[in-house]
């Protein structure tokens, strides 16, 4: 009699099941389908691009992994045993499949079909036109950015303006990446403001389009249209600050020097700092990592002007404090 029982409890579960329970929509998140349809959507994904700017990926090891140690104005810094993993690259012995050059690599390639996403698809969202022409030029100022990241240290990279239907795609020449860096930014610096309000600091403007474009020109050798384009930059306000040690104090954040500044405050919707962890004086502020140089140092000439003493001053102090 129980064996009878069970079989039919069993036979009523099997024919009662249904396979509804593995449609439950996972809570907290947002289906793509259901994405890039609002006003607030369309600042959500702009505002992702930001976030990673202070990401590992782009801020941190990875960063000076491939920038900086390399060269000779950094070192590796630290205590000497801390990421001695690092002396690969100051030895030019890492390889492709390094987690410093592959983690760059595809940090940068986040970040870029983050910027399509916007560029695709916030055009299609019923909105403020004004800022969804806006956001749009925020997103294409951004990916001249991490192409230009790309360009420099990996060369001609596969262009991809929107979202492809397949990602392998051959290589284009530098010269056509080069090409597409400066349509971006020429494009954006025609919409973005020279100034935002307090609540939208660390959002790009025309003089950061116009400011990497000058730079992008310097890389590219055209000398001519750096120089143009760059005074253009100096013609919105932009000037030194008098205070060396200011730049690098809260108080200094967004001042007259700063025409591309990452907004790293906490309290705001961007983000902390990794950057600053990773190099901040160790036993202090941070780890310690990537220090000036001693071939830094050297470079400054004798009858340098004050504002240089200060800066060469700090880099020596930092360097004591760290070995």
């Amino acid at each position: 009699m129980k064996k009878i029982f069970l079989s039919i409890a069993l036979f009523s579960l099997v024919i009662s099941c249904k396979d509804d329970y593995l449609d439950i929509k996972q809570e907290g998140v947002t289906e793509a389908e259901s994405f890039f349809k609002t006003q607030e959507d369309a600042m959500q994904a702009t505002n992702a691009i930001y976030v990673f700017l202070r990401s590992w990926e782009n801020s941190a090891f990875p960063y000076q992994f491939v920038f900086g140690v390399p060269a000779d104005d950094v070192v590796k810094g630290s205590n000497p045993g801390d990421a001695s993993f690092i002396n690969a690259y100051d030895k030019f012995t890492y390889t492709v499949s390094d987690d410093g050059v592959r983690g760059y690599w595809i940090g940068q390639w986040q970040a870029v079909n983050r910027c399509n996403q916007v560029i695709t698809n916030v055009p299609k969202i019923d909105m403020d036109a004004t800022l969804k022409e806006r956001l749009i030029a925020e997103a294409k100022m951004l990916r001249a950015y991490f192409y230009f990241n790309l360009l420099r240290i990996y060369g001609g990279v596969p262009i991809f303006d929107g979202i492809p239907s397949t990602y392998t795609v051959p290589r284009n020449s530098a010269e056509e990446v080069y090409n597409f860096i400066i349509s971006d930014l020429t494009s954006a610096s025609q919409i973005l403001p020279q100034t935002y309000a307090a609540a939208d600091l660390g959002r790009v403007t025309k003089g950061a389009a116009l400011g990497l474009l000058s730079k992008v020109y310097l890389y590219k050798k055209d000398w001519q249209k750096a120089y143009e384009t760059s005074n253009q930059v100096m013609s919105m306000g932009y000037d030194l600050d008098p205070d060396f040690n200011h730049l690098f104090r809260i108080a200094g954040e967004f001042g007259k020097e700063s025409v591309f500044e990452v907004n790293c405050e906490c309290s705001t919707q961007f983000g902390g700092s990794q950057y600053a962890e990773v190099q901040g004086v160790r036993n202090q502020f941070g780890w310690g990592f990537f220090t000036p140089s001693q071939a830094l140092e050297n470079a400054f000439e004798s009858g340098i002007s004050e504002k240089s003493l200060q800066f060469l001053e700090m880099a020596k102090q930092l360097r004591k404090e760290i070995l």
